[in-house]
């Protein structure tokens, strides 16, 4: 790499983008400076010990990239077979008290000879209507009743995703869940109901796992040697003569913010429009103000309860049903005998949407299997984006208005995309593979 090439590099978080993109640009030979408002990197991933137990502070955090490129750079940090477990996923629903199989289409045979009999007369109903483009759909709830029918939609579908997003299905947009929709197969469905197979092509049907420390594990050997100003919130981003500056520090020539996309209104400075091309001052001034505007953004928060539990060999299990107010089950103690303490209970993970206070957690678990008992509980304020019908539009402008000034967005709350931890090392390599030498 010659001296032009090289770059000094401001990174605006040190979650799993922000560190990504640290390690992915220091390889590329630039000097790179990553700011993050918490005391240690992980965002989303973060995990700590309790008591010996592992907990992970929001969900439980896999390694499955179905993206080669992506696979090939993760393994590169880690010995796949010293550092990591190979685990098989085991997931349930729990309906009226009985344990059903997941996903629930596959494991019809489990349920009441009525709700059978009605779920497979609509299946066939839409089975001989023939697919039509999921994108045809007005949104998420004509698209889930469409798909799998009435029955099945108002026994699952319906109800735990309005548990989990809290937001009326119907003011879903559909171009948000490309990739993520739960598309139907009909044969495969009746087929794994008659030979009752399990279901290998899903996400995460196998995974990868660290043997210790969970996902903060990874985020810690991505973070080696990089430099991150922890406890360091950002409150300007300033472009000064073609150069950046973060609370004043810099020069940088380029920024690669991966926070939370709402926050940038307060903090960026931009030159004058008299010093910007009319067209691209366009493209990012209005967005920035539609970020500003009442429910332009929605997210929901978490309440996550780190529990012990009874012995079991589960790795997730969903709870659609109303009365009880946690959406899931994570098991992460199953992951890793290491995320346990020695010589005490198996540990999982409760997690709630919305903030719940401890005490009603405490009581919520009571309902739940596994006679669990609470070790310590973590409030998430943003854990899961969801997108109106003009979100994309205002991502996408303030993006084209911003990369003439060396301003890069990726990321889960920068690009307000629900991102697992694979997908946000594919869009960071993508964003950096377009955007750097």
């Amino acid at each position: 790499m010659t001296a032009s090439t090289h770059q000094r590099i401001a990174v605006i978080g040190a979650g799993i983008s922000g560190v990504s993109a640290g390690r992915m640009l220091t390889e590329k030979g630039h000097e790179v400076v990553i700011y993050e408002k918490e005391e240690k990197p992980g965002g989303l991933i973060r995990c700590d010990r309790i008591d010996g137990n592992l907990f992970h502070k929001v969900g439980g955090h896999v390694f499955n990239a179905k993206n080669k490129e992506v696979s090939d750079w993760f393994w590169k940090h880690f010995d796949r077979n010293k550092e990591f477990i190979k685990a098989e996923r085991n997931a349930k629903i729990l309906l009226n008290g009985k344990m059903i199989g997941y996903p629930l289409e596959n494991h019809l045979y489990q349920l009441e000879e009525d709700t059978v009999a009605q779920i497979t007369r609509e299946l066939l109903e839409l089975q001989a209507k023939g697919y039509k483009d999921p994108f045809s759909y007005a949104n998420f709830e004509d698209f889930l009743q469409g798909n799998f029918g009435e029955a099945l939609y108002n026994l699952y579908f319906k109800p735990y995703n309005e548990k989990i997003w809290k937001v009326d299905l119907s003011t879903v947009p559909m171009p948000w869940l490309e990739g993520k929709l739960p598309m139907p197969d009909y044969n495969k469905i009746f087929l794994n109901n008659i030979t009752r197979s399990g279901e290998k092509e899903m996400v995460h049907s196998t995974f990868y796992y660290p043997k210790q420390g969970g996902s903060q594990f990874i985020i810690d050997r991505l973070a080696e040697g990089l430099t991150i100003k922890s406890n360091t919130p950002v409150e300007e981003l300033k472009c000064l003569e073609g150069q950046w500056y973060v609370n004043g520090e810099g020069p940088y020539d380029k920024i690669i913010y991966t926070g939370d996309i709402r926050q940038l209104p307060n903090t960026l400075q931009l030159p004058s429009t008299k010093q910007l091309n009319t067209s691209t001052a366009k493209l990012f001034l209005n967005p920035l103000n539609l970020l500003n505007s009442p429910n332009s953004l929605r997210s929901n928060s978490t309440s996550n309860l780190l529990c012990y539990t009874d012995t079991t060999d589960l790795s997730w299990l969903y709870l659609p049903e109303a009365d009880l107010q946690a959406h899931r089950i994570i098991y992460t103690g199953n992951f890793s005998e290491t995320n346990n303490a020695p010589g005490g209970r198996k540990t999982c993970v409760v997690e709630f949407s919305g903030k719940v206070s401890l005490d009603i957690m405490k009581k919520e678990i009571k309902k739940l299997p596994g006679n669990l008992e609470a070790i310590s509980s973590n409030y998430g304020a943003s854990s899961y984006v969801i997108q109106n019908s003009d979100t994309r539009s205002i991502i996408e402008n303030l993006k084209k208005g911003l990369k003439p000034l060396n301003f890069h967005i990726s990321g889960r709350f920068a690009e307000w995309e629900y991102y697992n931890m694979d997908a946000a090392m594919e869009v960071t390599m993508k964003t950096l593979n377009n955007n750097f030498v």
